[in-house]
């Protein structure tokens, strides 16, 4: 049987399933705290900040000449835009410094990706 909610009149019973909004709290006692989050991160902040690591990386990652450079370069952006979204976690939008990471992380792996591919085709460390 579906659950309902909400008031019932007093002189009536309520029906089978029914559930009062909230339970009541115990006498001397103050309601039940509901928690929220404080700073909530908004869709359009973090996907500004993953617009802007994409750019970040892309223009880093272009000044790479072979594997072992790009390598290099996106390991450069990605420790470069970690520290930015630490700076903006602490003192500027959460939101941003979230998209920040999450495309600092996706664009480091797929430089890995690049790195471990290389190096299980070829049996030979490309980074050296």
């Amino acid at each position: 049987m579906a659950e309902q909610h909400g008031t019932w009149p007093a002189a009536a019973q309520p029906p089978a399933g029914w559930l009062p909004d909230r339970p009541a709290a115990p006498v001397g006692l103050p309601p039940r705290p509901v928690y929220r989050e404080p700073h909530p991160i908004g869709v359009a902040p973090l996907l500004s900040g993953v617009g802007a690591a994409v750019v970040w990386f892309a223009l880093f990652g272009s000044l790479g000449r072979d594997l072992a450079g790009y390598a290099w370069w996106t390991l450069t952006a990605a420790v470069s835009a970690w520290a930015v979204a630490i700076v903006l976690a602490l003192l500027g939008d959460r939101g941003v410094a979230t998209g920040v990471g999450l495309a600092a992380g996706i664009g480091l792996s797929v430089a890995a990706g690049f790195v471990t591919a290389r190096w299980i085709s070829t049996n030979d460390w490309p980074l050296w």
